[in-house]
C-alpha cells in the first residue's frame, strides 16, 4: 500500500505590493502637493506695464531694459511668493553687506526724536549730478535690516546718497523722547529726513523709494503737498497696499495665508510696542491707559492693534477714520513727478483687489508706470539658477535702473520753462 503525500501550495504574499503601492501613491502625492506649493508649472515673463505712451516712458523702458526682459526667480523654490516672503522675512537678503553709515537724529515739535541712518556714495554718479536716495523701510523697519543693507550698498557703488528713516520706535535700542511711535501713513519723521538733506545738500536731486508700508508715506508725503516734488526726480513704491481700508478685510481671509501673516505681524508689532511701553504708557501719555496694555496683549490681529493703539497717537476717533486718513490712494493722484509703483501677483500680503488702484492711476496719469511681475513674492523678488539665490535682487536692480534712466533723461532734456513739480520731465 502506497502512501502520498499531500501536494502543498504555498501563495506569495500579496502585502508587500500592496505597500510598495501605497509608497508609490504617497510620493506622488507629495511631489504633486510640492509642484503645486512652489508653482513649478508656473511660466516666467516680464513684468505686465500699464502706462501711457509718451516720450519719457519710451526713454525710459529703452534705457531701463530689466523692465521689459523676464523676470526669473530660482528654478526649485522662486516661483512660491510664500517662499519668497518666508526667505525675505527670515533672512532679509543673502550675503548681505554691511554699508558704513552715520546715524542722524532730529527733534520732532511733539518732543519725539527722529532718526535716519546717512551714506555716502563709493563712486562718482554716471550723470556726474549729486543725487541722494530717500528711503522709507517696511513696517517697523530701519536702517538696519538686511534687504535694506543690500539695496543701500548697491545704490552707493552707482554713486548715490542714500538716507534711510529709521521707523519711530523701530530701533528698540534707542528709547523714545514722546509717547509716540510711526504709523501707518505719518509722514512727519520721513518729512524731517528730506528737509534736513535738502538744507544739508541744497544742489542735491532726490530719488524716493519706499517699500511697503515705506511705500504708502512715500506716495502720501509726496501728494499730501505740492513743495514736497521739489527737487525730486523721481519716486520708487515697492509692494504697498495703497488702502488700508480695503486691506483689512482681506487680512482677515485665510486665502493665500493671509490671516496667518496677519498674526505673525501683529506679533511682531506689539514686540515693538511693549519694548516701549515705559514711553507709551506711562504717566507723561494722556492718550494710552492701562486697559489699553492689557488689552494689547490679547491682540492677534493688526487691525486690533491699530484700534487698540496705533490710531490714538494721531487722535483718530475710530479705525476707519484712521485708515482714511493715512492711506496713499487719496494723494497718490497729486504725484506728479515720475513715478515707478512694483507689485507682485503672488504677494500673499496684497490682495489681487487692491492692485486696480495702481493700473488705474497709470491708466490715467501720464507720469506713472505699473510693474506687476508673477512672481516674487512680498519684498522678495530674489533671483538664482535653482536653489541658491544671488545676493542682489531684481527688485534692488529695478530700482536703481529706472532711476538711473531718470537720470539720464534729465540730463539730455533741454530746459524746461514755467514748470514745476516733475511736469517738465514729462513732456520735453
Amino acid at each position: 500500500m502506497s502512501s502520498h503525500e499531500p501536494e502543498v501550495y504555498t501563495v506569495a504574499p500579496e502585502m508587500p505590493a500592496m505597500f510598495d503601492g501605497m509608497k508609490l501613491a504617497a510620493v506622488a502625492t507629495i511631489l504633486y502637493i510640492i509642484v503645486r506649493c512652489l508653482n513649478l508649472k508656473s511660466p516666467t515673463a516680464p513684468p505686465d506695464l500699464t502706462y501711457q505712451d509718451t516720450p519719457l516712458h519710451r526713454f525710459l523702458l529703452k534705457s531701463c531694459p530689466i523692465l521689459t526682459k523676464e523676470y526669473i526667480p530660482p528654478l526649485l523654490w522662486g516661483k512660491s511668493g510664500h517662499m519668497q516672503t518666508a526667505l525675505y522675512g527670515k533672512l532679509g537678503r543673502v550675503s548681505s553687506p554691511h554699508p558704513v553709515s552715520l546715524r542722524k537724529y532730529l527733534p520732532m515739535q511733539d518732543g519725539a526724536t527722529a532718526t535716519f541712518d546717512l551714506f555716502e556714495p563709493l563712486a562718482d554718479h554716471q550723470s556726474g549730478a549729486d543725487v541722494t536716495m530717500v528711503i522709507c523701510p517696511g513696517i517697523g523697519n530701519h536702517s538696519e535690516k538686511h534687504y535694506i543693507r543690500t539695496f543701500v550698498d548697491h545704490s552707493q557703488k552707482q554713486g548715490y546718497r542714500c538716507a534711510v528713516l529709521n521707523h519711530l520706535g523701530a530701533l528698540t535700542n534707542i528709547e523714545l523722547t514722546s509717547p509716540r511711535m510711526f504709523t501707518y501713513g505719518c509722514t512727519w519723521e520721513f518729512a524731517a529726513m528730506v528737509g534736513y538733506i535738502k538744507k544739508t545738500y541744497p544742489q542735491t536731486q532726490l530719488v524716493v523709494v519706499g517699500f511697503s508700508l515705506g511705500g504708502n508715506i512715500v506716495c502720501k508725503f509726496l501728494g499730501e503737498n505740492r513743495a514736497h516734488q521739489e527737487q525730486v526726480l523721481c519716486c520708487v513704491s515697492v509692494c504697498q497696499g495703497y488702502s488700508a481700508l480695503r486691506a483689512q478685510e482681506t487680512f482677515l481671509q485665510w486665502d493665500q495665508c493671509r490671516r496667518f501673516y496677519n498674526f505673525l505681524m501683529a506679533d511682531n508689532m506689539k514686540k515693538i510696542i511693549l519694548s516701549h511701553r515705559g514711553s507709551l504708557f506711562g504717566g507723561g501719555s494722556p492718550k494710552m491707559v492701562d486697559a489699553d496694555l492689557r488689552r494689547l496683549y490679547t491682540a492677534t490681529s493688526l487691525m486690533q492693534i491699530d484700534d487698540i493703539i496705533m490710531r490714538k497717537f494721531h487722535g483718530h476717533s475710530s479705525l476707519k477714520e484712521y485708515y482714511e486718513k493715512e492711506s496713499c490712494v487719496h494723494y497718490i493722484h497729486n504725484v506728479n513727478v515720475p513715478l515707478l509703483l512694483v507689485n507682485s501677483g503672488d504677494d500673499p500680503l496684497v490682495h489681487e483687489s487692491l492692485l486696480t488702484i495702481p493700473r488705474t492711476l497709470a491708466e490715467k496719469k501720464e507720469n506713472v508706470i505699473f510693474a506687476l511681475t508673477l512672481h516674487g513674492g512680498h519684498l522678495g523678488f530674489f533671483e538664482g539658477a535653482v536653489l541658491f539665490p544671488q545676493p542682489l535682487t531684481w527688485m534692488d536692480k529695478v530700482i536703481v535702473g529706472y532711476a538711473n534712466a531718470i537720470c539720464q533723461w534729465e540730463k539730455q532734456k533741454p530746459p524746461c520753462q514755467g514748470q514745476d513739480g516733475g511736469g517738465c520731465a514729462l513732456h520735453c
